[in-house]
């Protein structure tokens, strides 16, 4: 939702207010999870009356968040790097931060698809030995 200013033309984008349900329906999440992330501190929003109302900031700390949980980080390192951007070393500590996070998260996830491939392996080799097996009670 953008505000508009007394003439009608579009105001700064960077003053865009947002409801909650309207972050909810951009993000496909549920009002309940917005108000998670605002009780973690991730969010900020300011009220009028009693309801929520979500600057330009908070969308975009919502879109990281998001993206943050998609690649598997947690709330916490999520919240670390989102924190780093507002405050010294700014962005580049941030980059640096990430770029570490990215790292271990791409080690363990490698770890897991070797895990998994070893698995699959053992399935198989005991599939054939029961499909062995049952040939020889036929």
């Amino acid at each position: 939702m953008l505000l508009l200013k007394e003439n009608g033309q579009q105001g700064d984008p960077a003053q865009e207010q947002f409801s909650i349900s309207e972050l909810s329906q951009e993000f496909d999440v549920t009002t309940r999870a917005i108000r998670f992330y605002e009780d973690e501190g991730l969010l900020e929003p300011h009220r009028q009356g009693r309801q929520r109302v979500y600057s330009s900031r908070d969308r975009v700390r919502l879109k990281l968040i998001l993206r943050g949980k998609r690649l598997g980080f947690s709330l916490s390192e999520i919240g670390d790097i989102i924190d780093m951007y507002d405050s010294e070393p700014g962005e580049v500590g941030q980059l640096q931060y990430f770029i570490e996070k990215i790292s271990v998260r791409r080690k363990t996830l490698k770890q897991q698809r070797d895990d998994i491939e070893v698995t699959l392996k053992e399935l198989d080799s005991i599939e054939k030995q029961c499909r062995k097996s049952m040939t020889h009670l036929d």
